[in-house]
């Protein structure tokens, strides 16, 4: 094994839970459950492929919270009731027994929603239209509504919601960790980043009161799972409808917000960026990973980003990360930690295979999302 691989394969321990390599499978839009938002045999087929492989931690696609405004997209799955919840469980058990732990990521869509079959309008932080059209690859159409601005009692509802979904994930699905998903221009994401949050209550304004909402999130889930499992949340600047969105405060923000979710209890910050290693800011020379690092240094860092060859990985986790997520990666070596360890090379990454709907054929990885 080379030096480059011993560093991916070694073991880490994340708040008691112990993955045996660094690399891990990121969280990737998949729309494969049923309308209710129950999950189905083909997801698992797809996750149970990565375990097998020797992925030592899985995250999940992000899940709904709650049957008011959350849900992002037709065929999400959900954990806002037991029901959903409890189908999760045998997946959970079989993946652990296979050596792979998998942490849910819970996701409130927010202004992005596209598909909620609860509502028939948005909410967010702002009456502002997100940018762009929505996704026909996720069964959007035309523009995105604009968002009614969410009234306290909806924030807090959608507090709640975490909450409730991440009880259920623990106590009745089984997973072994919670992501909570305030990255890619998702909810929590609208709060914080100030194109979106024109607000003038406690909730906007100063970028210390736009990360407000993401630290009470994190910190009202931690409260109420205690240290049953680690529980952390996904940062970004990009957003699925805005790539090149940046902080408007350069490292001053980084600063605040990473430091502020620290603060909060995060077990983990899992940062994501289009090319996780280049600078954060124009003019700069640390990537967001960097930053992470610097602004929260006793919080586990998760990198994700175009992270796809074993040298890139090495050099990420070398500049602070304890841990990276790979997609298209994954997507192309579903086994990649063997051929890592076998020192074979991996396959390249073919983009035709991305497809909103999945299928298993004759062993064989078919049609996925990489979201």
């Amino acid at each position: 094994m080379t030096d480059t691989n011993s560093l991916i394969l070694s073991p880490f321990d994340i708040n008691g839970v112990a993955v045996r390599n660094r690399i891990a499978v990121a969280p990737m839009t998949r729309i494969t459950a049923t309308e209710d938002g129950h999950p189905t045999q083909t997801m698992f087929d797809y996750y149970l492929r990565f375990a097998k492989g020797g992925f030592g931690l899985v995250t999940t696609e992000g899940i709904y919270t709650d049957k008011a405004f959350s849900q992002g997209y037709r065929f999400q799955p959900g954990l806002s009731d037991s029901a959903q919840a409890q189908g999760w469980a045998a997946f959970n058990r079989a993946m652990q027994a296979q050596g792979a732990h998998v942490f849910a990521q819970l996701m409130h869509a927010g202004a992005l929603s596209q598909g909620n079959i609860y509502r028939t309008h948005t909410v967010g932080p702002s009456a502002v239209r997100p940018k762009g059209k929505q996704m026909e690859f996720y069964h959007g159409e035309g523009l995105y509504h604009e968002p009614k601005p969410m009234t306290d009692a909806e924030i807090d509802e959608a507090l709640q919601g975490y909450v409730d979904a991440a009880q259920r994930a623990v106590k009745i699905a089984g997973f072994s960790g919670v992501e909570i998903h305030g990255a890619n221009g998702y909810l929590l994401d609208q709060f914080l980043t100030a194109e979106t949050n024109l607000r003038t209550d406690r909730w906007g304004g100063e970028t210390k009161a736009r990360v407000r909402l993401l630290a009470d999130v994190v910190s009202a889930v931690k409260h109420n799972v205690g240290d049953a499992v680690p529980v952390g949340i996904r940062i970004s600047q990009g957003k699925v409808n805005d790539y090149v969105s940046k902080w408007q405060g350069g490292e001053a923000d980084a600063e605040i917000i990473f430091g502020t979710l620290a603060d909060a209890g995060a077990n983990f910050i899992h940062v994501t960026e289009y090319e996780a290693w280049k600078p954060a800011f124009e003019g700069t020379q640390d990537s967001l990973v960097t930053l992470a690092r610097r602004y929260a240094p006793n919080v586990t860092i998760i990198a994700n980003g175009s992270l796809h060859t074993a040298e890139r990985i090495s050099n990420v986790l070398s500049s602070g990360a304890d841990i990276v997520t790979v997609g298209r990666g994954a997507l192309a070596n579903p086994d990649l930690p063997k051929v890592l360890a076998s020192k074979r090379e991996p396959k390249t990454f073919d983009g035709t295979i991305l497809h909103p709907v999945a299928s298993i054929k004759d062993g064989e990885l078919a049609m996925l999302s990489d979201a």
